[in-house]
């Protein structure tokens, strides 16, 4: 009988993947970066650009169904708000594998993080804002996919420098001389 639990045991604690596990990233998503499969930095580029468009869509049918000014009130932006609350989750595991990735370099990482602010804020600003004219709005938010795509190439610029440890040359190193203590030396003198 002890037998019998031990081996269930051990193969339950087989079949359950290990929490570290389940949790990694796989660069390559098809649905939060479907046109990368390189690196999780490719991902996190492909998913910024692909997540925002995503939203942008869904905000585009909801402004059909009730205008620009009805498109926000009630449950009439429910629909884009949950895509927006839904994205800012899913860019999480691709941005962090992005920075682990990017860490030798100083530079690309400041690139991300500024590129991570722009596209949050971007996500944000997909609501119509009360009196703004139709013409305003889409110039507004379609405006955004030539920012995303200067800040990706920023990226891409900046990654392609050498890491920020191989660019530096290594500080000299001095030696390090151990002077004798003044009434040491002086009392040497004395004798």
């Amino acid at each position: 009988m002890i037998a019998r639990l031990a081996f269930i045991a051990l193969a339950a604690t087989l079949l359950v993947p290990a929490p570290a596990h389940a949790q990694k990233f796989q660069p390559g998503s098809p649905y939060i970066c479907p046109n990368s499969e390189d690196s999780a930095l490719d991902c996190y580029l492909d998913a910024v650009v692909h997540l925002y468009r995503m939203c942008r869509h869904v905000k585009s049918i909801e402004i059909l169904e009730f205008g620009y000014a009805d498109s926000q009130k009630g449950v009439n932006g429910a629909k884009s708000e949950y895509c927006v609350d839904k994205q800012k989750i899913n860019i999480v595991r691709p941005y962090q594998a992005a920075l682990r990735d990017a860490t030798p370099w100083g530079e690309v990482v400041d690139h991300l993080r500024s590129l991570q602010a722009y596209w949050l804020d971007s996500m944000a600003n997909l609501r119509w804002h009360d009196g703004e004219d139709g013409g305003d709005y889409e110039y507004r938010v379609d405006k955004v996919f030539e920012e995303l795509s200067y800040k990706v190439d920023d990226v891409r610029v900046a990654f392609t420098t050498p890491p920020d440890a191989a660019g530096k040359p290594a500080a000299p190193v001095r030696p390090v001389h151990k002077a004798a203590p003044k009434g040491k030396t002086a009392a040497r003198k004395g004798r």
